[in-house]
């Protein structure tokens, strides 16, 4: 029995396999992930990628849905690009945000003396507005990793959650 999933590349898109790495190219910029599995063939003939296997393991036929989802993001990415909004939430003390090249800082969170710091992700641009945060990037993953850090960075320890819900969080997704 042989599993089979199919992507369309999208029209502006050009998606090439170069021995097991995937590389995805749009107006937006590159993409190239490594598509290397034991049991797993992937091929791409420039409009459509094609991951297949003849096992029944669920392991590896979880890793060809993977591979699929991991595709179409790619392409979704290059054509048009992942952007996270975040809110700045406080009622205790005014969080400033102070970005730089490889992250930011989140001063005067909970009164605290020294900042807390979240790393930003290669190829990720935020950028702060009025107690906002807009996170954008071709590649999802990235994006994502580095909003969670973020909301990660403001974690709240020692005290009760219920009363200090103050915090970066994400609250769209596009």
């Amino acid at each position: 029995m042989l599993s089979e999933r199919t992507v369309e590349i999208p029209a502006g898109v050009t998606a090439t396999m170069d021995g097991t790495t995937l590389i995805v190219e749009g107006p937006k910029g590159k993409l190239t992930r490594n598509m290397r599995y034991p049991g797993i063939d992937v091929s791409c003939d420039g409009t459509v990628f094609t991951v297949s296997t003849a096992s029944t393991r669920k392991k590896i036929l979880a890793m060809i849905g993977t591979y699929a989802a991991l595709a179409r993001n790619m392409c979704a990415g290059v054509t048009e690009g992942y952007e996270y909004k975040m809110k700045v939430v406080y009622s205790h003390f005014p969080i400033q945000l102070k970005k730089t090249e490889t992250a930011l800082e989140i001063i005067n969170f909970l009164g605290e003396k020294q900042p807390r710091v979240a790393r930003i992700s290669e190829g990720v641009t935020v950028s702060t507005g009025n107690d906002e945060l807009t996170i954008s990037g071709i590649d999802k993953e990235l994006v994502g990793t580095t909003a969670a850090r973020i909301e990660r960075a403001t974690h709240v320890r020692n005290r009760d959650p219920r009363v200090f819900q103050d915090g970066i969080y994400i609250i769209e997704k596009a």
